[in-house]
């Protein structure tokens, strides 16, 4: 069954990806192109599978499922744009993020037995409080690219947008210590310095001529970006932190630790030696196949859908919600 799915333009990457299964995705639009109804945009290149839905004719809409990507989408924006119908219809929270207010102790906005939360990591499952609620994990999925690693400039690329104003959590005080010893260049929306955004179909070319990818992050959840660096070949140099442990392995397919000083070491080892650098991007490249293969991501998300329109999870959750309340 192709089932049809309502949900916001929140993480416009991330939507693109899974855009690439077999369902239908409806985004809402209004005229102030505000957060979450600025429809498919001009960015990404997505396919039949994504309709926009004008604000006002959301409410005259069959959907099975809704899925909330935000707690603005959450406790708000379903309030103002669906139905009271559409709001009693199966529902997924997908969550993008690690806990930003405490670590350990944070509750997610979520507290309800008949929804469904996925992470996007073991990580950050683990990390937030997640009540009551029935949680799963759907890791990364990216598409492949035909653009290869080549890592001809001789420095390392950073792409995160407003880097300056986020502060030590992504990094800018690492990234501006770094950047006295080691030639990067910044890309990325609100940064002062760099070379800007990059739109997401002509990242691809610019980042194959980087011998490197550098992720400063200190806390959050494992970037998208660091999954299709890995995908093209790149080598990754990150902090030994959140999900990224998992991920790359020091010295085989990149470079991890928590001394950045290490860290800068091999940045200069990278810089110096290419033919080391294809060697360990080949090695990312191999682990991204593994990792983030983009079919196994909408078969996952495939079952997820089908799993909360399913008469089981309608009852089940159905029973287990009144014997809460008892």
């Amino acid at each position: 069954m192709r089932h049809s799915i309502f949900t916001w333009h929140v993480h416009g990457s991330y939507l693109y990806y899974l855009s690439q299964g077999h369902y239908d995705i409806y985004i809402p639009v209004r005229e102030a192109r505000d957060e979450g109804y600025f429809g498919r945009g001009h960015t990404f290149p997505f396919g039949d599978n994504v309709h926009e839905i004008p604000f006002g004719d959301v409410k005259h809409y069959h959907f099975d499922c809704i899925l909330f990507q935000s707690a603005k989408n959450y406790l708000t924006d379903q309030y103002e744009v669906l139905s009271a119908e559409q709001r009693s219809l199966p529902k997924i929270y997908l969550e993008h993020n690690t806990p930003h207010t405490d670590t350990v102790n944070q509750q997610h906005v979520v507290d309800d037995l008949g929804v469904l939360l996925v992470h996007v990591t073991h990580y950050n499952k683990l990390m937030w409080n997640n009540n009551r609620t029935p949680v799963t994990v759907i890791s990364h999925g990216v598409t492949d690219t035909v653009e290869p690693y080549c890592g001809d400039i001789p420095g390392g690329l950073v792409t995160i947008n407003h880097l300056q104003q986020r502060g030590r959590t992504l990094g800018w005080d690492i990234y501006q210590q770094v950047s006295r010893e080691v030639p990067l260049e910044l890309a990325g929306m609100g940064n002062a310095e760099g070379i800007g955004e990059i739109l997401h179909p002509a990242l691809p070319s610019v980042r194959s001529h980087y011998r490197f990818y550098f992720h400063p992050v200190r806390h959050t959840s494992l970037a998208l970006a660091v999954c299709e660096a890995m995908m093209q070949g790149l080598p990754v140099v990150a902090l030994a932190t959140t999900e990224l442990v998992t991920i790359i392995r020091d010295g085989v397919n990149g470079y991890i630790h928590t001394d950045v000083d290490y860290l800068i070491e091999k940045m200069q080892l990278l810089i110096n030696d290419r033919d080391h650098a294809l060697e360990l991007g080949a090695a990312a490249r191999q682990t991204a196949l593994a990792l983030f293969d983009i079919g196994r991501f909408t078969r996952e998300w495939e079952a997820a859908f089908s799993r909360v329109v399913s008469p089981e999870w309608q009852s089940g959750n159905l029973f287990q919600r009144e014997s809460a309340v008892v």
